[in-house]
């Protein structure tokens, strides 16, 4: 028995897709042009798959602040904040963080997915406590479930009364109940009611925790995320989120008005034993953080892209699974034709992500846009024009299929 073995089901497909053309999940930009656009196989694309929600990537002062920081700290700070890594800079951007949401207590980490992972092992015990979480929650949040060892109840996708029914069913003997939703969800563009998340969970004596990862800086009047936009902001106990989306930057945290979220540098192993993030990126995140403030026109910006292409690709007769959002998916009937109209698309000068099934919540095929404020108005009449093309081509091909 090979250690590998296990590898050859996988492998197999990966290699499938690279024979057959460029590979979805291996892509090389070979240069970098701008916000919007890249060298990828020598050809100038138009990237539509970045989540660069807000442009942030090559705003000036965040370009700037991260090369000060870097020449005035150096590159790392060599350890885990818990031991020897928090600077002056996370604790500045931690109470950025939680004014611009209003909250009281911010902890920074790492990466997001750390930040999530850190947030539900560090706050549950898996003697007393239980996890419940939507069927349709990110990676990190089901790893970390598996990393607290607490119970894990998964209820129906953004259905507040499969909670209800679970949070009814526990028995009262348990102690702590932490329910985890997202704002956004990456791979739809879906939100989630959390209103009346908070109405159900609160009335079983249970805690609710937001990832807002895909929503920050984006919804609400403030661009604070669904949170803001439902009118629970100060509702809600935990609000997680990224700076890898909005903020262009790498990191991310926990927030709450519960002071007890600060008991997570001490509880959190993700917290405690892996290096915190380098000044350079603290220092663009901050940036970042301060030019979306004092620009809601960027925010504007993004969502006039994203009703513009929800309403073509809508007119085109594709198959799209939600309402206008950052985040625009085409469902596709088998992963051969996902992946021919990925290829197409990249052909035609427009880069996406793919995503296949076990990846996809209802295990779907299909390619998955992210819109920017940077994209401008040549590169929405490109992406528009692309897949005009492709929807074309596949029709074709359909009725071509069909009459033989």
């Amino acid at each position: 028995m090979s250690l590998f073995d296990k590898f050859e089901k996988t492998a197999a497909l990966y290699y499938q897709l690279s024979d057959a053309g460029q590979n979805p999940f291996n892509v090389v930009m070979e240069e970098v042009l701008g916000p919007t656009r890249a060298l990828i196989k020598g050809r100038e694309t138009v990237l539509a798959g970045t989540h660069n929600y807000l442009g942030q990537t090559f705003e000036p002062r965040a370009i700037a602040a991260g090369q000060e920081a870097l020449a005035r700290e150096g590159t790392g700070t060599t350890g885990s904040r818990f031991a020897n890594g928090t600077f002056a800079g996370h604790k500045k951007l931690e109470a950025e963080i939680a004014d611009y949401l209003g909250l009281s207590h911010c902890v920074v980490f790492s990466t997001g997915y750390v930040a999530n992972l850190g947030a539900i092992a560090g706050l549950v015990d898996p003697s007393e406590d239980v996890l419940l979480i939507d069927a349709d929650c990110h990676a990190c949040i089901y790893d970390g479930c598996q990393l607290s060892g607490a119970q894990t109840i998964r209820f129906r996708h953004n259905d507040p009364e499969s909670l209800d029914k679970r949070l009814g069913r526990l028995d009262p003997s348990v102690k702590g109940k932490l329910v985890f939703i997202e704002g956004m969800y990456s791979m739809y563009g879906d939100i989630a009611p959390v209103a009346e998340f908070v109405e159900v969970a609160h009335k079983h004596g249970a805690y609710l925790a937001v990832d807002e990862a895909h929503s920050f800086g984006i919804y609400g009047e403030n661009g604070r995320g669904v949170s803001e936009a439902e009118g629970v902001m100060d509702k809600i106990d935990f609000y997680t989120g990224t700076f890898s989306k909005s903020l262009a930057s790498i990191g991310g945290f926990v927030a709450s008005n519960h002071k007890e979220v600060e008991y997570l540098r001490f509880s959190s192993r993700p917290y405690k034993f892996t290096a915190s993030p380098s000044p350079a990126t603290i220092a663009s995140a901050a940036a970042a953080l301060e030019n979306i403030r004092e620009h809601p026109q960027l925010r504007e910006k993004l969502w006039s892209n994203a009703r513009r292409l929800h309403a073509a690709f809508t007119q085109l007769g594709l198959n799209i699974p939600a309402p206008p959002a950052p985040v625009i998916s085409v469902l596709f009937p088998t992963k051969e034709e996902a992946f021919a109209a990925w290829n197409y698309l990249l052909h035609q000068g427009v880069y996406v992500n793919m995503a296949i099934p076990p990846g996809t919540p209802g295990k779907e095929s299909l390619l998955r846009l992210a819109v920017s404020s940077a994209h401008t108005a040549a590169d929405i009449d490109q992406i528009v024009a692309a897949y005009t093309a492709m929807a074309q081509t596949f029709e074709s091909a359909r009725v071509s299929a069909s009459a033989n």
